[in-house]
Order: structure tokens, then C-alpha cells, then sequence
């Protein structure tokens, strides 16, 4: 009997987790440039000093992301990009000081003229954080060159003031922060890996966001799916429940 309770447990257990990250999935689904976590169940044993190979337990990993672009939207914004191509990644800086990547390219200039995306500080290709005269009148070139043209100026001083540090990791070596931010895999014996060189031939689209790659529809379906999953695993606790009840009213002795 308590195999299948190890088994139903185990199961409804990470059919819950499936569906928190199915959920994370799909509360950014309109959110520009997100990257989808994928999820795979598996079979384990049950670890342990008193384990049996009979007993197996099920679960839920989120071995990567879904690194396919989303759809490409013309918003006309200056401050929006799109990067191009499904390994290209904006470098940002992260909260803790160092180098992350993003997709996200719906700029915002704060209180300070610092660029940003999504409250961290864009970075140039020098690695350095980007600064906007306040006021000015921002255009971004395909390769990444941002010009300005400073309140009160003729439109023919627009002047270059930084390009966009543009890279090209590769999606295997990138994982996922807590914070959305993705980081390179540091090398064995190190907590930090190095910052990834610009890459100057990588282009983007200005006046234009890239979506996120989760599509509502089938995020739906998967949360339908894993509802009805965890509905049965439950339902074979119960039956596992009443099996054991009657169990134990054949064997009673009655006085």
C-alpha cells in the first residue's frame, strides 16, 4: 500500500510545482523579451540510510529555458529595441554589481540620465553604465550607436554618445537568475564568471520590442493538464484510503 502512496504523494506534489513555474510562465506572458522555463518530470528513487528499490518517487526539474525569439512588434518608440537572432543578448547590470543579460529592450532614462531596463543600468561596450543628457532627443542605430540631441541644439548636432554592449554567449552556457536576469556558467572554482567581449557585428531593431516566447494559449493548456494531474493523484490517495479501511474492518475481530 505504501507504494502507491510514495508514488500518488510524490506525484501531486511536483504537479504542484509544474504548475508554480507554468504560472511564472504565464504571468509574463506580454512581458517584452521573456524567455519561457521549461519543465520535465522524472522518476527517482527514494534516497536514504533505509531505502528500497521498490519505492520511486516523481519529480519536477526545470532543466532550462525556451531560448526561441517571441514575435517582433513596431512600437515607433526611440528608447525601444529588438535584438535579432535567437543568442543575441543585451548586457546589463545586475544588483549585485556585476554583468548580466537580458532580452528586455524597452529602455527607460531615470531621474539621473542613467539608461535602463527594467531598473538595471544598461551597459556600453566599454562596460560601462550609460548616461542620457536629460532632455534629449535619443535615437539608436541598428548597431547599437546611441546619439543624443541636447535640448536647444540644431538637429544637425546630434552627436554619438555610447553604443550598446551587444554579445553573443551562447544560450547553453546562460542560466537564470532569481531576478530574470540571465548570467553566464562560472568556470569550476569560481563564483563569478567573466564578462562576455561585445560583439560588434550583432545588430538589433530600433523602434521595436521583441515579446515574450510564452504563448497564453498553451500555458492554459498546461495548467489545465497539470490541474487534472494533480485531481488524479488525489483521487488514488483516497482510493489508496478507503482500500486500507477496508483492510483493516476484514481483519478486525469483533467482541
Amino acid at each position: 500500500m505504501d507504494r502507491i502512496l510514495y508514488t500518488a504523494g510524490g506525484g501531486a506534489s511536483q504537479s504542484m510545482a509544474q504548475q508554480a513555474v507554468n504560472n511564472h510562465n504565464l504571468s509574463n506572458v506580454s512581458t517584452p523579451g521573456f524567455r519561457g522555463e521549461l519543465m520535465a518530470m522524472r522518476a527517482v528513487p527514494v534516497e536514504g540510510e533505509a531505502r528500497l528499490p521498490t519505492r520511486v518517487a516523481s519529480m519536477m526539474s526545470t532543466p532550462g529555458s525556451n531560448f526561441t525569439s517571441g514575435n517582433v512588434s513596431t512600437t515607433g518608440r526611440s528608447l525601444d529595441v529588438a535584438l535579432q537572432g535567437d543568442d543575441n543578448w543585451l548586457a546589463v547590470q545586475s544588483p549585485d554589481g556585476g554583468e548580466a543579460y537580458t532580452r528586455r529592450g524597452d529602455f527607460q532614462v531615470d531621474d539621473t540620465g542613467l539608461l535602463m531596463s527594467l531598473g538595471n543600468p544598461v551597459l556600453s561596450d566599454n562596460g560601462q553604465a550609460i548616461v542620457v543628457p536629460l532632455g534629449g532627443d535619443v535615437t539608436i542605430a541598428p548597431d547599437g550607436t546611441i546619439s543624443v540631441l541636447e535640448p536647444g541644439q540644431n538637429p544637425d548636432a546630434v552627436a554619438p554618445l555610447a553604443r550598446l554592449k551587444m554579445v553573443a554567449p551562447g544560450n547553453e552556457n546562460l542560466v537564470r537568475g532569481e531576478d530574470g536576469l540571465f548570467r553566464m556558467t562560472p568556470a569550476e572554482g569560481e563564483e563569478l564568471a567573466a564578462p562576455v567581449p561585445a560583439d560588434d557585428t550583432l545588430r538589433l531593431v530600433p523602434g521595436a520590442l521583441e515579446g515574450s516566447n510564452v504563448t497564453a494559449t498553451e500555458a492554459m493548456i498546461t495548467m489545465i493538464d497539470s490541474s487534472r494531474r494533480y485531481d488524479m493523484h488525489m483521487k488514488v490517495i483516497e482510493s489508496a484510503d478507503q482500500n486500507a479501511e477496508r483492510a483493516n474492518s476484514l481483519l478486525s475481530i469483533s467482541g
